[in-house]
C-alpha cells in the first residue's frame, strides 16, 4: 500500500494504539511501521518511554537505511510495553495497545504496535525487537507471522537496547513470504524469497521433551493438532535456558538503566521500575557465570537442530490475556525465551483453525534462517 494510505488507515484505526506518530514521507510503499526503539529521522526516538529528550532523530538507523534502500518507506512509530522490558501491550505513558480481533485483550509485547499495526492492515509489514520474545509473543497473540533471525544478522545500531547481547531486530507481516522477504531486507541477504515444492511430511520435525506442560485450553487443543504425532528430542533442561538468559539480560538491563533509575526513577511506570529494581540486584559474579554458561548451552541445541528441519513447540502457553489483568509474563515467554538465549532462529505462524490465535514456533539451526522460512511455509501450505 502506499504511504498515504497506510496512514489513512491508522488513523482510522486509531482506538487500536498502535502508532505514536506518523512521518510525513510520501511514496508508493511498501509501508513499514517501525518500532519506537529504532531511529527514524525527523521522529523522536522515544523508547515507550518518557525519560528520552522529544528531539527528532537526525538520521536514521543502519536497518532503517537498508529499507529506504529496498524501497520502502516508514509509516510511523509504534506503540510498545515501556522500553521493551514486559510482554504486555500495556504502556503507562502512551496508552495500551489493543489486539486488533480480540477486544478487551493484549496485542503481546513488547512489539505491540507493531503486530497490531500488521494484524488490522494498517502496513505491509513492521519492524520490531525481540530480546525475549518480543516479536514472537505478539505475533502469536494477534495471529500473524514473526520472525526473529540469527542473533546478529540485522544492525542493531541505533536502537534502543534491552539487553545488549539478547537483543534482535526481527519482522511482524501477514505471511511467512513477507516476513522472510522483511528479514532477507533487514539483514542485507540477495535475492527473495521462493517457496519450495514437495509436502510437510517429508520435513524432519520434532518437538522438545518434556518441554511443553501447563498450557491453557485453546493452545493445548491446537497443540495437540499439531504436535502430538511429532517425535521427540532431548533438550537442555527448559528452565536452567530461561533462569540463564534472565540472568544475563537483568543485568545487562541494569546497565543500561542504573542512572536513570537513580535520577528519574519515577519517571518509570510502575511495573518497569520493578523490573529494574530487581535487575539491578543480579550480581556481577552471577552475570559471567551465565555468560560463561552461555555457549555449551547453544551448542547443546545446536547439536539437536543438527538432524532436523525445524525444532516445532507453541510460542506461548497461553492464548491473549485480558489487558485489565496480570501480564502472565512467564507463560508468555516460556518458549521464547530459551532461543533468545541461544541466538537460533525462531518463526512464528498461525496454527490452523484456531480461536483465540494460538503461535506455533519452528527453531531452525543457526544461519538456517532462509532455509526455515521454507519449512514454515510448507508446513503452513498443508495446514490450508
Amino acid at each position: 500500500m502506499t504511504l498515504e494510505e497506510a496512514r489513512e488507515r491508522a488513523r482510522r484505526a486509531a482506538h487500536l494504539n498502535a502508532f505514536l506518530c506518523f512521518t510525513d514521507e510520501h511514496g508508493p510503499g511498501p509501508a513499514v511501521a517501525v518500532k519506537d526503539l529504532i531511529d527514524v529521522r525527523g521522529v523522536p526516538t522515544t523508547g515507550g518511554g518518557v525519560i528520552l529528550p522529544r528531539v527528532p532523530a537526525a538520521a536514521d538507523a543502519p536497518v532503517i537505511t537498508r529499507i529506504r534502500a529496498g524501497g520502502c518507506g516508514v509509516v510511523g512509530k509504534t506503540n510498545l510495553h515501556e522500553w521493551a522490558y514486559g510482554a504486555s501491550s500495556r504502556n503507562p505513558h502512551y496508552g495500551d495497545v489493543l489486539n486488533p480481533g480480540l477486544p478487551g485483550r493484549s496485542a503481546g509485547g513488547s512489539s505491540s504496535g507493531s503486530a497490531a499495526a500488521v494484524a488490522a492492515g494498517l502496513c505491509d509489514w513492521a519492524i520490531g525487537t525481540d530480546t525475549a520474545g518480543s516479536v514472537r509473543i505478539p505475533a502469536s497473540l494477534c495471529g500473524i507471522v514473526g520472525f526473529r533471525p540469527t542473533y546478529g544478522s540485522i544492525p542493531t545500531g541505533n536502537v534502543i537496547p534491552l539487553a545488549r547481547s539478547l537483543d534482535t531486530v526481527g519482522a511482524l507481516a501477514p505471511s511467512v513470504e513477507a516476513a522472510a522477504d522483511a528479514v532477507a531486507l533487514m539483514a542485507g541477504w540477495p535475492g527473495r524469497f521462493r517457496a519450495v515444492g514437495g509436502t510437510a511430511s517429508t520435513l524432519r520435525l520434532a518437538r522438545p521433551a518434556g518441554w511443553v506442560t501447563e498450557l491453557d485450553e485453546p493452545t493445548a487443543l491446537a497443540w495437540a493438532d499439531v504436535g502430538s504425532r511429532l517425535p521427540e528430542v532431548t533438550l537442555p533442561d527448559r528452565g536452567l535456558l530461561a533462569q540463564t538468559a534472565v540472568t544475563i539480560q537483568s543485568g545487562e538491563a541494569a546497565a543500561f538503566h542504573r542512572d536513570w533509575m537513580r535520577t528519574d526513577k519515577e519517571r518509570y511506570g510502575a511495573d518497569v521500575r520493578a523490573k529494574l529494581e530487581a535487575a539491578l540486584e543480579v550480581r556481577a559474579a552471577d552475570y559471567i557465570r551465565a555468560c560463561g554458561e552461555r555457549p555449551a548451552l547453544t551448542e547443546a541445541v545446536e547439536r539437536v537442530l543438527a538432524d532436523l528441519d525445524a525444532l516445532v513447540l507453541p510460542a506461548t502457553a497461553v492464548t491473549a490475556p485480558p489487558l485489565d489483568g496480570p501480564e502472565h509474563r512467564e507463560e508468555l515467554t516460556r518458549f521464547t525465551r530459551p532461543f533468545s538465549l541461544t541466538g537460533h532462529p525462531c518463526i512464528v505462524i498461525p496454527a490452523p483453525a484456531a480461536w483465540p490465535p494460538v503461535g506455533i514456533q519452528l527453531v531452525g539451526r543457526l544461519g538456517s534462517d532462509a532455509r526455515l522460512a521454507e519449512v514454515a511455509d510448507l508446513l503452513r501450505r498443508s495446514w490450508a
